[in-house]
Order: structure tokens, then sequence, then C-alpha cells
């Protein structure tokens, strides 16, 4: 997934939207200017970024960073991972399906890496299962230690994080999405 997909995806949801580029900043808390460059593929946005928009459009991560018009995927890798510079790469192993109101990604820790994340849409719940290595995850304001073949769940509407432990740690991250998640936001 490169800049100029992910900037190809945000035009088309604020287009069918029917959204200008400056209702879109308001309603999301990324400015006019970013998200400009971002429809151009002129700027890398951090997945904080991507976040805001996703949850000021009220969509899932994947409409983001999925290939939404790829006509068909390699069943060998239908999804691409996306190294998002200085942090955490994320790679979709199921898209955000609307009947089951969740998502699920891969995502890798270097050893010693740490993404905090700000709190999703109200609502949002997820769940981690650590496939290899070791790690930690913030949770009510306390790190948790996980190891390979264990799993938790949590409010994800409230800051949280992962911490990579000495071997970094890969890790399935679902979310779970409130019935109104998915439904673009009218401008």
């Amino acid at each position: 997934m490169s800049e100029d997909a992910i900037g190809a995806n945000l035009r088309k949801i604020r287009n069918g939207a029917g959204m200008s580029l400056s209702k879109a900043a308001d309603l999301t808390g990324v400015s006019k200017a970013m998200l400009g460059q971002i429809e151009r593929g002129e700027s890398s946005p951090t997945i904080a970024t991507l976040w805001k928009i996703a949850k000021g459009f009220h969509l899932p991560l994947s409409a983001l960073i999925g290939e939404l018009d790829a006509a068909q995927p390699d069943p060998a890798e239908p999804f691409k991972t996306v190294q998002f510079p200085g942090s955490i790469a994320v790679k979709i192993v199921f898209p955000f399906d609307p009947e089951l109101g969740g998502e699920t990604f891969r995502i890798s820790l270097t050893p010693g890496q740490t993404h905090v994340s700000q709190p999703h849409e109200c609502g949002v719940v997820e769940e981690v299962f650590v496939l290899t290595g070791d790690m930690e995850v913030l949770r009510d304001g306390d790190w948790v230690a996980l190891g390979a073949g264990e799993g938790i769940r949590f409010q994800a509407d409230q800051p949280h994080g992962y911490r990579g432990g000495a071997q970094g740690a890969e890790f399935l991250n679902m979310h779970h999405y409130p019935r109104h998640v998915g439904v673009v936001a009218r401008g």
C-alpha cells in the first residue's frame, strides 16, 4: 500500500460523502493542508493521523489502508503490509465486515518498540493475540505482559498501547466497532 493508494481511498471516501476538504478537516481534526497532501500522495500519514481520519468519518482503519479498488486481490497475499514511518507495521488479515462489525490486523513490533494509541471511537473494543515473541499491552493505565499464545481484550475508546519484548512480537489485533461505524458521515 502506497501513499498514493491511501490518498485515493481518502479522496474516494470524502467525495462519496460530498464533503469539501474544509468540512473533512472540521470533522477529523486533521488540517485541510494535510488532508490535501495525503490525497495527492505528497505526505506519508502516520497511523495516528489515519485513526483520526477514520474516527472522524466513522470508518474502520481498513477503509483507508485497504485496496478499495483492487479488482481481484492476489489470493497468496491479498493485502500488503503497511510500514508506517517510525512506527508499527500493519497488515490487514480480514478487512472490515459490516455484518460482524470488525476487522483484524497482523501487527509487528521490533524489540522494545512502543506504540501508544489515542482513544478510538466510543464503544470500540480491541483484542490482542500474540503470535510470536512477547509484548506488553497498555490497558487501563497499566502495562500487561503477554507471551506467544496469550491474548487480552480491552476497551479501546481510551488511551492504550503496545510494547515489544526483547525479541519483538507479532500479534493479531481485532477491532470490534459499534454498529454505526462503516457508515460514512455526510457533508
